[in-house]
């Protein structure tokens, strides 16, 4: 009897701390959860509450979890390069993936996601707008990396600017100048817009030096001493070969190019003011003139009437 009454008594606490719980406990933390923003649009209400926000915390971090595990996986065998470029582009996939876990988690949790579409179209056109060209230099930087048509360390020429790149980033590439300036591209510039690239394919590139010499001077002594010029300057290679080419009969000279190969095309400007030094103290030594333009003027007196 005293058994039955001591299990009774067991089992009206446990109900009432069940109770308790339910009501006082569970209670406060499903009125935490509800708090929020409640409104309607038309008849259709919509509410964003604490709860919700939670659930998006929670989806955004397992999301990060899963995006970091994949980048992990993929880039595990990738070179430093490839890596980077990889981890640019991963940053652009990554937001996308954000904002589609967004709207799932506040659609799968009761929302209609839909209504706040609608109700934001007018903002999202306009911020579309005002960000095109930022999505223009998005893709950009995407189909660089991707195809590989621009590389650290290549030298390029844009706008009559010649740099040598150092940087390339999901938005903007950045080059050093010849006079030791960073110069910022936006990406959608190799998209709509020619750009020279001096060493994609290889590291040799074919400069020239012009001169034009008197009428009458030794041809065949010009083209020694252009060639010896080219041969002795440091930086130009042995092969392939200097060479000459008699180019045209100017209106007051006879105009040559030596042409030569580099490995430095960013250093050129240095070399090409060099074989010009030698060039001129040669043609000094030999009495060649390097001739500027002339022009007759005669005067015809009139006759008075």
């Amino acid at each position: 009897m005293i058994q039955e009454d001591v299990k009774e008594t067991v089992k009206e606490g446990a109900e009432k701390v069940k109770d308790v719980i339910e009501e006082n406990v569970w209670g406060t933390i499903q009125d935490f959860l509800n708090l929020g923003i409640h409104f309607k649009t038309g008849n259709t209400p919509i509410d964003f509450t604490v709860g919700h926000l939670l659930l998006v915390i929670l989806a955004f971090i397992v999301a990060t979890a899963a995006l970091r595990l994949i980048r992990s996986f993929i880039t595990r065998n990738m070179d430093l390069e490839n890596e980077l470029k990889f981890k640019s582009i991963f940053k652009f996939i990554r937001y996308i993936v954000y904002v589609i876990v967004v709207v799932i988690t506040l659609s799968a949790s009761g929302i209609d996601v839909t209504v706040l579409l609608t109700a934001s179209a007018a903002l999202f056109v306009g911020l579309g707008l005002a960000l095109q060209d930022l999505f223009t230099d998005i893709i950009g930087g995407i189909f660089i990396m991707v195809d590989k048509s621009l590389s650290v360390g290549d030298v390029i020429e844009i706008d009559g600017k010649v740099g040598r790149v150092f940087e390339i980033k999901l938005r903007t590439t950045r080059a050093l100048t010849r006079d030791d300036k960073v110069i910022i591209i936006p990406n959608h510039h190799f998209i709509n817009e020619i750009v020279y690239n001096y060493t994609q394919n290889h590291k040799t590139t074919r400069e020239t030096v012009k001169v034009g010499v008197a009428y009458g001077s030794d041809t065949q002594l010009v083209r020694k001493i252009l060639l010896d010029c080219a041969n002795k300057q440091n930086g130009v290679l042995k092969t392939p070969k200097p060479t000459v080419l008699f180019e045209d009969f100017g209106d007051s000279s006879l105009n040559f190019g030596v042409y030569f190969f580099i490995n430095d095309s960013f250093s050129d400007p240095r070399i090409k003011s060099e074989i010009r030094f030698r060039i001129d103290e040669e043609f000094r030594k030999n009495n060649i003139t390097i001739p500027f333009p002339q022009r007759d003027v005669h005067f015809f007196p009139t006759e008075n009437k």
